[in-house]
């Protein structure tokens, strides 16, 4: 990556992951502190949550570059782009409501559309809609467990 860009996306990274590895071990420490065993078990549930994840994180990267291949940008950057106003904000809204699915398929869905040409108010209207008036979580959840 030669770009200016390039390099400060690498820091980016890489600075995540430094701070995720930092948190990660002064929890191993504070864990061992309370019971030598417990950084194991740790450990292990952190694996078991893994692997339980991954198969949905998969397909969900897939997806997401599925859609920046099939999705025209010239189409996604008129319905969708920066200069969409209130109709990119409405379709933002109305598509994260009955977007299905968590953070790790929406997230990279919407880091795809990004590059792909979407705007950041749809996108922003997109997140805040999909966690606040998601239609999934609705009909999943919130009837079956609080009824209407």
């Amino acid at each position: 990556m030669n770009s200016k860009n390039g390099k400060r996306k690498e820091r980016k990274v890489s600075m995540t992951l430094i701070v995720m590895l930092l948190f990660t071990l002064i929890l191993t420490i504070i864990a061992y502190r309370k019971a030598p065993g417990l950084p194991l078990e740790g450990l292990k549930f952190g694996g078991r949550l893994f692997l339980g994840i991954l198969p949905t994180m998969v397909v969900a990267f897939i997806a997401a570059g599925m859609i920046a291949q099939v999705l025209p940008r010239e189409t996604l950057t008129q319905w969708f782009g920066e200069e969409s106003g209130l109709r990119g904000l409405i379709i933002g809204t109305f598509g994260g409501a009955v977007a299905p699915g968590g953070p790790f398929v929406q997230f990279p869905l919407v880091a795809t559309m990004f590059k792909a040409g979407a705007g950041v108010a749809p996108l922003m209207a997109f997140i805040t809609s999909w966690s606040l008036l998601g239609m999934n979580r609705f009909l999943v959840w919130e009837i079956p467990l609080l009824g209407w």
